[in-house]
């Protein structure tokens, strides 16, 4: 019989540099889950996205043991990073922080592809495209 999911977390974590710190302790503590070795094992399984930020879904089984599923980092971090930046505009309908070009965005949404819902590569650069705008990041 299959085990019973009895909570699922959802985290962004520094990929392979995660601490039993503020954020996690109290997330994780009230799920059952042993920090420590919690801890160890993601720094390991994400010992090669060091850098990066690693959304993660913890199921968490009613015997307490849990799963972890990783997805790929997010797109505004992607952007960011395709330009160089630190953070995306506070006011992106008048200014812009700058512009990626459409080659940038197809190599973000192929890397994205996975965790997005769009079945074509044009469908998933008009979501990249749309996350772009939002951040005041124009598509040339």
């Amino acid at each position: 019989m299959a085990k019973k999911i009895v909570k699922l977390l959802k985290m962004q974590i520094p990929g392979g540099k995660a601490v039993p710190g503020q954020q996690l302790g109290p997330v994780l503590g009230g799920a059952g889950i042993n920090i420590g070795e919690f801890v160890k094992r993601f720094n390991e399984e994400t010992k090669t996205r060091v850098g990066e930020t690693v959304p993660t879904i913890v199921e968490v089984y009613d015997d307490r043991t849990y799963k972890m599923i990783y997805k790929t980092e997010p797109a505004s971090s992607l952007i960011l990073k395709a330009m160089g930046k630190d953070k995306g505009s506070g006011k992106p309908n008048t200014a812009k922080i700058g512009t990626i070009t459409k080659a940038q965005v197809k190599q973000i949404a192929e890397k994205k592809m996975v965790d997005l819902n769009a079945n074509t590569i044009e469908a998933a650069m008009k979501i990249i495209e749309g996350s772009a705008r939002s951040m005041g990041v124009d598509v040339k």
